[in-house]
């Protein structure tokens, strides 16, 4: 079987890893998996990048260019919804042409547009969509803030000037995104519970199969238990310190969480005011150094690090990893973190409760709540059976995310879809 994986990115971002991970536990499990990307940054021979760099960015500029005029010239919420209004017919290639199954990801900001897609459904080709947001199930936006417009018909949308109108660039979206799916059947594939629960009540999506498969990891190369000395000796952290971890691509987005980080920090030291001398924030991501003076605690700004043997290295050098996110899907970070036998601390939002089993490898603290994100972070260092909560880390991560039972749940997956499409099942 022949799968084309298509991405925007080949490396950046949390469904480019994802999606990278996937290709190898496919190709790891007699799945012949290749990459379809905008831009490529490797020498992969399993990667593909799209020609005609100077015409991809047109794609991308002219989509923002668009959006920019629809919010009246404002850079609010620019980066925060797409419209596939631009991008490339992948049909013609030789990739595509010999693929049994198309795999769709995160294709948006000049990739694919809506008219693209529509030609891959007619194409005859099986097509499966891994969800990695809420965008396929929308009509512009990523995150829906807790809006249920969509579970009818986008409108009178949030992120427009003056919440938009009854037909507003969602309005129109939302019908192009009808006429796409018109007749065509896909098999969508949620990363996690919590959106596959969302998925469904798409008023979009009515007809269309949704399931849930989580994204895999390979807990062999890199992403395991290792000596924590060493492993602080590599990365350049203190020895002598607890050390919490906070991680974010671009640390000063709001939506990560470092404000409520921050504020459980300051709740800790003043009710263990020992903490202040012992414990340490290290921060992987970029614009570290913009939110090192809203914690109470010595920093250690890692900066934006994209190989995963040194992130790995990172990992296995904390010991309480922390991601206070407001929305989330089923986070690559903590399944990284887990796989590390690092415990974790987050909010009970997403897929993050699927992940951290609470007070038995990690802690879930209540939704945007500083004070139980605080407890989380104490319970993990100082009062919870910290090598037990380890070991039950890295079990999870065994167990529910390897390559082979990822692997194996996708090959299910193609050959159900190859099927629907021609055998009319």
């Amino acid at each position: 079987m022949r799968v084309l994986i298509v991405n925007t990115s080949e490396r950046t971002g949390g469904a480019a890893v994802a999606a990278n991970r996937l290709m190898d536990a496919l190709n790891n499990h007699g799945v012949k998996a290749k990459m379809l990307v905008r831009e490529k940054e490797t020498d992969s021979l399993t990667v593909v990048g799209l020609k005609g760099r100077w015409r991809q960015q047109w794609y991308f500029l002219w989509e923002r260019l668009v959006i920019f005029c629809h919010l009246y010239f404002s850079r609010k919420h620019l980066f925060e919804i797409d419209i596939a209004n631009s991008g490339t017919d992948i049909t013609g290639l030789p990739e595509f042409k010999e693929a049994d199954v198309i795999h769709l990801h995160w294709i948006n900001q000049g990739m694919l547009s809506l008219s693209n897609i529509r030609k891959i459904l007619r194409s005859g080709k099986p097509v499966v969509w891994t969800m990695h947001d809420i965008w396929p199930a929308t009509a512009i936006c990523h995150l829906t803030l807790g809006c249920n417009q969509y579970k009818a018909a986008c409108h009178h949308c949030k992120y427009l000037p003056g919440d938009g109108s009854s037909n507003d660039l969602a309005a129109r979206i939302w019908r192009r995104k009808q006429r796409m799916l018109d007749g065509q059947s896909v098999i969508y594939v949620a990363c996690s519970r919590w959106l596959e629960q969302e998925t469904v009540q798409s008023g979009l999506l009515q007809g269309q199969k949704v399931i849930n498969i989580p994204n895999p990891i390979d807990t062999y190369k890199y992403f395991k238990k290792n000596d924590k000395v060493m492993a602080r000796k590599r990365v350049g952290l203190p020895e002598c310190r607890q050390l919490i971890l906070f991680v974010s691509q671009r640390v000063t987005n709001r939506n990560k969480g470092m404000e409520y980080l921050a504020e459980a920090c300051n709740l800790l030291t003043k009710e263990y005011a020992e903490m202040k001398q012992h414990t340490g924030v290290a921060i992987l991501g970029g614009h570290a150094e913009e939110v090192s003076e809203l914690l109470p605690f010595d920093t250690f700004p890692l900066g934006y690090v994209s190989d995963e043997k040194r992130i790995a290295d990172v990992y296995n050098a904390v010991d309480v990893f922390v991601l206070p996110s407001l929305s989330e899907n089923l986070p690559n970070t903590i399944m990284e973190a887990m796989a590390c036998g690092v415990p974790c601390v987050g909010f009970k939002v997403g897929g993050i409760p699927e992940e951290i089993d609470h007070l038995k490898n990690g802690y879930v603290a209540a939704y945007r709540d500083a004070q139980d994100l605080a407890r989380g972070i104490h319970w993990v260092l100082q009062e919870a059976d910290y090598e037990s909560l380890s070991k039950a880390a890295v079990t999870k991560v065994n167990r529910c995310y390897s390559q082979q039972s990822v692997a194996l749940k996708y090959t299910e997956v193609y050959n159900e879809a190859i099927a629907q499409k021609h055998y009319k099942l």
